[in-house]
C-alpha cells in the first residue's frame, strides 16, 4: 500500500451541512462558511460577463470533472480520452513525486486547455500544521507549477478536504480559492471501474464537482462511461472556474456544492 493510499484511506472529515455554514466534526477540523456555484455566480461584479462563446452554467446542467494527486502514468491516457470527448477537466496536482516528477505531463495538462490547480507538495494534512507549515507545503506547488506552466494556480483543494480558518487565511494570502467537491467514488479503495463509474453517476447532480484520482488503476478506465452517461443525461462538461462564470472564486473561500 502506498504512502498516498494509506492517507486517503483513513476516515475524511464529517460533514453536517446547514444552510451557510459545513461543520467538520473530525478532531483538527472547524467550522467554516461555504459557497456554492450558484453563490459565486450571484456574487459576481457588477458587469461581469461571460467569455463568448462559454456555456452559462445558470441555465445549463453542469458539472465539473476533477482529478487529485497526479498526474501519474495513468494520465496521458485520461487526457487521451479527455481530448476525444472535447472535455475540459480541473486537474489538482501534487506537488512532490507527481509534478516535479512529469514538468511534460503538467505542460501538456496546460496547453490542451485543463485548468491546472494545488494539492499540497506532500498531501500533509493542513490542519495539522502552523501557519508556515500549511504556506510551504501550498507555496512550493505553486512555484513548481508556475516553472513549467508560466502561470500560477488559483484554485487549491486540501488533502481530504480538511480545512480550518487558519488554512483559509493562508490560503487567501497565496490568492487561492479552496475546491470541494459533492461525488467521489472513493476510487482509493477499489480498482474496479464498473464500481467506480456507478458511484459516480448515482452521485451526479447540477452543479456538482466530481471528485477522482488519476493515480489509481481503475480509475481513468472509468471515465469514459462518466462522461457518456452524464452527456446523455444532458450535462455539459466544464471548469472550476467555467462552473462559478461570471463569477470568480475568491481567494481563501470554500467552494463547496
Amino acid at each position: 500500500m502506498s504512502w498516498y493510499t494509506s492517507v486517503f484511506g483513513k476516515r475524511a472529515c464529517a460533514a453536517v451541512v446547514t444552510a451557510t455554514s459545513l461543520t467538520l466534526m473530525l478532531g483538527g477540523c472547524t467550522s467554516y462558511d461555504r459557497y456554492s456555484a450558484e453563490d459565486a455566480r450571484k456574487d459576481a461584479k457588477e458587469g461581469a460577463a461571460l467569455t463568448p462563446g462559454a456555456v452559462d452554467c445558470a441555465k445549463a446542467r453542469c458539472i465539473a470533472l476533477t482529478f487529485d494527486a497526479g498526474p501519474s502514468a495513468y494520465t496521458p491516457q485520461l487526457l487521451d480520452t479527455l481530448k476525444k470527448e472535447k472535455v475540459h477537466a480541473t486537474f489538482f496536482l501534487l506537488g512532490r513525486d507527481h509534478v516535479v516528477e512529469h514538468p511534460d505531463l503538467v505542460r501538456r495538462i496546460a496547453d490542451e486547455g485543463h485548468e491546472v490547480a494545488n494539492h499540497t507538495w506532500s498531501h500533509k494534512i493542513l490542519t495539522e500544521l502552523d501557519a508556515d507549515g500549511v504556506r510551504e507545503e501550498l507555496t512550493r506547488t505553486q512555484e513548481a507549477v508556475e516553472k513549467i506552466t508560466g502561470h500560477r494556480p488559483t484554485l487549491m483543494r486540501p488533502p481530504q478536504g480538511r480545512t480550518d480558518d487558519r488554512v483559509s487565511e493562508v490560503s487567501r494570502e497565496l490568492g487561492l480559492a479552496q475546491i470541494m467537491w459533492s461525488a467521489t467514488a472513493k476510487d482509493y479503495s477499489t480498482n474496479d471501474s464498473a464500481l467506480i463509474e456507478k458511484r459516480i453517476l448515482d452521485q451526479a447532480d447540477k452543479d456538482g464537482i466530481i471528485l477522482l484520482h488519476d493515480i489509481y488503476r481503475g480509475t481513468v478506465p472509468a471515465v469514459p462511461g462518466i462522461i457518456e452517461t452524464l452527456k446523455e443525461r444532458g450535462y455539459t462538461f466544464v471548469t472550476v472556474p467555467e462552473l462559478l462564470a461570471p463569477g470568480v472564486a475568491e481567494p481563501g473561500k470554500v467552494y463547496k456544492p
